[in-house]
């Protein structure tokens, strides 16, 4: 088995397009019409070849609720790692990107949570080169 896919729900699809791809800087892979909504799906020039982010729409109701109690709650939809966590935030924070606060170390790693303007807050994580 193999995990090829993973979800983050979002408020608005082309939302969340242009920030993943514009400010992120991933790519656009999938974008098949599926009724009203789409299966839309972007990718990292630098990630895993094959692996991609579904930007889910919250069609079930109850997954608005779930989306927000996360984000007040300031829990991660998930994450991305990075190699380099300092150019990386100094680069989207120069793009607009919103951070909750300043890099932090947290055991072997350090980390930063940034918001994805989709109802979400992504955690960029660079673990210790030994971890």
């Amino acid at each position: 088995m193999q995990i090829k896919l993973a979800s983050v729900l979002v408020d608005d699809q082309e939302k969340a397009l242009k920030f993943y791809t514009e400010q992120l800087g991933f790519v656009k892979d999938k974008d098949i019409p599926m009724g009203t909504f789409r299966w839309l799906t972007v990718n990292s020039p630098d990630g895993v070849e094959g692996v991609e982010l579904v930007l889910e729409p919250m069609a079930f109701p109850p997954s608005a609720v779930y989306q927000r109690a996360l984000f007040e709650a300031g829990i991660p939809a998930t994450a991305f790692i990075t190699k380099d966590l300092a150019g990386d935030y100094a680069r989207l924070k120069a793009n607009g990107v919103q951070f909750r606060g300043e890099p932090m170390r947290a055991g072997p790693i350090t980390m930063v949570l940034l918001e994805d303007t989709c109802g979400n807050l992504i955690n960029l994580v660079q673990p210790d080169e030994a971890g």
